[in-house]
This record gives C-alpha cells, sequence and structure tokens, in this order.
C-alpha cells in the first residue's frame, strides 16, 4: 500500500511532463485532409521474358554443329509479368501527375489510382534520370492539385510531412524534422545534379515519387531514396528539392527530355592539404581535375588545377555544389566564375552549354508518325557518338510509336541499335533492309547502346 501511494505522485508528474511536451507538437490533420486527395498510388507492369539470355549466332559462322544450332534459334518463350509500385501527385487539373523515373522505368502498363479509388492508364510523357523525375499524364480533367513551395525558405528542423503507399499500405502518412539540406549524392553514373533535401521522416518501398510537405501543405520535396541497413526506413531519407522538380515539370512538359547547363570539367573535393597548397584559408571549392577541351570551361579559359569558389554568385563550399549550381543554369546564360589559380583570385566570365536530357520513353499519339513494322523512326549516328562510343555504326532512335513492338521492348529515343536478330545495323540502309526481312511470330535479340552501355533486349513482330 506504501508502495502504491509513493508511485501514484510520479506517475502524476510524468503526465504532466507529456502534456506539456505534447501541447507544442504540430496537428498533421487538416493537412492530409486537404492534400491527400491529390496524392495518387501508381501500380506498374513489366512484361520480361522467362528465360536466361539467348545465345547469338556469330556473323560467318557456319560451322555450328547441326545438334548445338537450335540453341541460336529464334523461339518464343513465354513472358511474365513483374509488378512495382510507387506514389505521385497530381500537378495540374488536366492530369500531369509527377513521380519519379525509377517508378515507372522499363514499366510497359501504368495504373494511377486516387484516394477516392478512381483508376486511369497513365502514359510517360518524359522523363529525367538525372534527377530521377517521371511526368506522366491521364485522361481527366477538373482534378485536386498541390502546389510547389520555395524550398530556398526550407531550414533544418523544420516538421515535414510525406504521404504515400509504402510497402503498398495505401496513402500512409508520417512526419518528421528536416536533417539537412543540400546532400550531395553521386548517381550510379557518378552524376550529381540533385541537392537533396535529408529527413528522418519514416520513407519505405512505395513511398517513392510521394510529395514532402511543409506545414501549410506546400510540397517542398519529392521522395526518391533512403538509406538502410534493412530494407526498411532507419531515419534517413532523401527527397528531390521543390524548385528541381518544377523546372523539370516545366521541360518535360514543353519538349519530353531536360536540358540542363554544361561546364565539361571533372572535379574533386578540395581537402586541407590542397586548400594550402592552393592558397585557400580552408577547404573549400571545386577542383579542376580534367576538362573538355572544345566544353564551356576550356574556351572560356579556365584551366586544370583551377579551384573555382564562386558560380554565379553561388558560393561553392564542397565540389557537389558545383553540379547543383551548373545544372539549374539556363544553358546559354553568360555568368561570372570565381576561382582561385596559383594562390590568387580571379574572375571569368563563362557561356554555360547544354548538357541534352534523355529524350521522353514513348511519344505522344501522333497519326502523322510512321515507325514501320517496329514502330520506330529511326536516324543516321552522329559521327562523334561513334567516337565517344568507340562504334562501327549504328542508328539512333528518335521516336518510339506507343504500343508497337519498339516500345514493348522497352526501347527509348535515344537507344542506338547496333544489332537486329542476327545482323548487324551500321545505317539507316541496313536498318531498313534488315527490318523488313525479320520474321513474324518470332522472337529476337536487339542489341542497344544506351548511355554508353551494350545490352540485349528481345522483340517480336505480330502478323
Amino acid at each position: 500500500m506504501k508502495l502504491i501511494r509513493f508511485c501514484m505522485p510520479v506517475v502524476l508528474l510524468v503526465m504532466s511532463v507529456g502534456t506539456q511536451a505534447y501541447s507544442g507538437l504540430p496537428e498533421f490533420t487538416d493537412l492530409i485532409e486537404s492534400a491527400s486527395p491529390a496524392v495518387v498510388k501508381i501500380n506498374t507492369v513489366e512484361r520480361v521474358n522467362s528465360r536466361r539470355g539467348q545465345l547469338v549466332l556469330p556473323q560467318g559462322r557456319q560451322d555450328i554443329p547441326d545438334i548445338f544450332r537450335h540453341l541460336f534459334e529464334p523461339r518464343n518463350m513465354p513472358q511474365r509479368n513483374v509488378q512495382s509500385m510507387g506514389s505521385g501527385f497530381i500537378v495540374s487539373e488536366d492530369g500531369y501527375i509527377l513521380t519519379n523515373n525509377h517508378v515507372v522505368d522499363g514499366a510497359d502498363d501504368i495504373q494511377v489510382r486516387l484516394i477516392d479509388r478512381r483508376e486511369y492508364t497513365a502514359k510517360v510523357i518524359g522523363t529525367d534520370e538525372r534527377s530521377d523525375l517521371a511526368l506522366l499524364k491521364i485522361d481527366e480533367t477538373g482534378l485536386p492539385t498541390l502546389k510547389f513551395a520555395r524550398d530556398d525558405d526550407l531550414k533544418v528542423g523544420q516538421w515535414v510531412l510525406a504521404i504515400g503507399s509504402p510497402f503498398g499500405l495505401d496513402f500512409s502518412a508520417s512526419a518528421g524534422i528536416v536533417s539537412a539540406i543540400g546532400r550531395s549524392i553521386p548517381s550510379d553514373k557518378h552524376e550529381n545534379y540533385v541537392p537533396f533535401i535529408q529527413t528522418d521522416v519514416a520513407i519505405n518501398p512505395g513511398n517513392s515519387g510521394g510529395p514532402l510537405f511543409n506545414l501549410d501543405g506546400q510540397v517542398v520535396g519529392i521522395n526518391s531514396q533512403i538509406y538502410t541497413r534493412s530494407g526498411g526506413s532507419i531515419g534517413l531519407s532523401f527527397a528531390i528539392p521543390s524548385s528541381v522538380a518544377r523546372e523539370v515539370v516545366e521541360q518535360l512538359k514543353e519538349k519530353g527530355r531536360v536540358d540542363r547547363g554544361w561546364l565539361g570539367v571533372v572535379i574533386q573535393e578540395v581537402d586541407r592539404d590542397l586548400a594550402a597548397s592552393f592558397g585557400l584559408k580552408k577547404p573549400m571549392g571545386a577542383l579542376v581535375a580534367q576538362m573538355d577541351p572544345e566544353g564551356p570551361a576550356a574556351r572560356a579559359g579556365l584551366e586544370v588545377g583551377d579551384v573555382i569558389t564562386r558560380f554565379d554568385g553561388t558560393v561553392i563550399n564542397r565540389s557537389g555544389d558545383l553540379p547543383h549550381a551548373v545544372g539549374v543554369t539556363a544553358p546559354g546564360d553568360r555568368v561570372p566564375v570565381e576561382l582561385m589559380r596559383e594562390g590568387k583570385k580571379k574572375s571569368i566570365m563563362v557561356t554555360v552549354g547544354t548538357l541534352g536530357g534523355d529524350e521522353a520513353q514513348v511519344t505522344r499519339n501522333d497519326p502523322q508518325v510512321d515507325g514501320g513494322r517496329l514502330g520506330l523512326v529511326v536516324q543516321k549516328l552522329d559521327p562523334q557518338m561513334m567516337q565517344d562510343w568507340q562504334l562501327p555504326g549504328g542508328v539512333v532512335v528518335e521516336q518510339v510509336v506507343p504500343g508497337q513492338p519498339g516500345a514493348r521492348s522497352g526501347l527509348r529515343p535515344g537507344d542506338v541499335i547496333v544489332q537486329l536478330g542476327y545482323n548487324a545495323v551500321n545505317t539507316v540502309e541496313d536498318y531498313r533492309k534488315v527490318v523488313a526481312a525479320l520474321p513474324a511470330n518470332s522472337l529476337l535479340p536487339i542489341r542497344i547502346y544506351r548511355h554508353g552501355r551494350a545490352l540485349f533486349r528481345t522483340i517480336s513482330i505480330p502478323n
């Protein structure tokens, strides 16, 4: 009995302290209620062949024994559907939806579901692999929308909220704070054009492409990545800032791709010893380690060994700050670049070049586009690309007609076709002759180059 009387005041004290602590926390219910109708769940299906990679008969080799020749012959193989999911949100009343590129990459079918259970088939208007964003379109009007915030007002410690479908649990909400801003996370291709927002919001598979809100209900970011050892959230999530997303949406709407500013330099971090050797008071800036001799930086007079400390008024504290600043600069703009060269400060005006973007995955339905048997419009391979990728020839895919064999095979504008069936494709004339002779209802290998990397796909032409 004495123990109970002793514990009671302690319990009351804890409750009192807890009540005071919780009284200062934000209330999210109104925000969730007003924003959720414009958030969507995205389900995708990719049709892949249920087989191992098929060997290709080498050209000029007719001495393969008959007992093995069947291994090289095209065969109709069953396909299986690979399903995936993600999130997104509506950015205009006429059905434009923003999500992550990796949510819809390679998808043959994209279904969008609203919180009121309406469902639509979406088409891809354009994708931007460098920012991991994709713009979709559904045939509907009068839809609820979300507004982008001025993310330069975002501060570390600010409350943020995410809505998405983690692990397929529709329209789930989670909250946290901004842990850091301007995080540099290089991609698999060592590109770094997004200054990520880091938060401790619980983000899991299925949240990708969903919105990150401030307390005013404005979108400050698009949830994109998590750092995890277990596959689930451990309090390290990253979102694409709304300033990046706004520019991407505008360009994808207008031309189906995103063009960025380009300097033509390879840079590295400046450590303490390098800073001292270059006459800097502290480690900062981006050290130019290599240059494209024909690039904008070289033409403007920059040199290997320069340390760029400011670009168009933006201070470059770390090397990763430079791609962020250059990428959001409009190609053709003439901007000041401040640098240290041999211990002395210099300022040079640079006309920013263009870093071409990825084309849209498919084209809009245009009755005037005739893609032939494969549903592809191709053109001659640029000699510079042949040299850069060390190719003897090939044809560049200019347009992909939706629903046709090329689109079903996952081909995209910008892909370079070098082999169809068992035939090399070096010129547009080669392509036309080979396509005309391809058998119908046969699964054939097609070899392409994408971003300089070779890969095989399969293609089948119906009767």
